[in-house]
């Protein structure tokens, strides 16, 4: 897949160049799942996961190759995604996703992976973000 191939790409520039450091948006799905989900929310994830499994699939193997690879790098989960303002008032779970995940804006997003780039307790892991 693209996010794949291109990240892999990158990847292998920054190792290049010396570049350590890479924060990426990935998707909640990807993580694992949140223990004690309501069953509205693990039947959701399920319908979500069915539609666009090509999509995570690739998501997941940008992962192993950021996994495999020498960069200091932090993927960032999001669920659903709005056009809502940032309003820097969100949940994240390093190496997990957060109860109940179900929107969260894509300025929130960005609020969240420049907060991340300085935290050394993200590096090489996931990071889920919700509302």
């Amino acid at each position: 897949g693209i996010a794949e191939r291109l990240t892999g790409r990158i990847v292998a520039a920054m190792e290049a160049e010396g570049v350590r450091r890479l924060v990426v948006v990935s998707a909640g799905p990807v993580g694992p799942k949140a223990a004690g989900d309501p069953l509205v929310d693990r039947l959701a994830r399920k319908a979500v996961e069915a539609v666009l499994a090509e999509v995570y699939a690739d998501l997941a193997r940008m992962e192993a190759v950021l996994a495999r690879s020498a960069t200091e790098w932090t993927a960032v989960r999001p669920p659903r995604l709005t056009d809502g303002p940032r309003t820097g008032v969100y949940r994240r779970a390093v190496g997990g996703t957060p109860r109940s995940s179900r929107t969260i804006s894509r300025a929130d997003v960005a609020h969240a992976m420049l907060a991340l780039v300085d935290d050394p307790a993200a590096v090489r892991t996931g990071v889920g973000v919700a509302y």
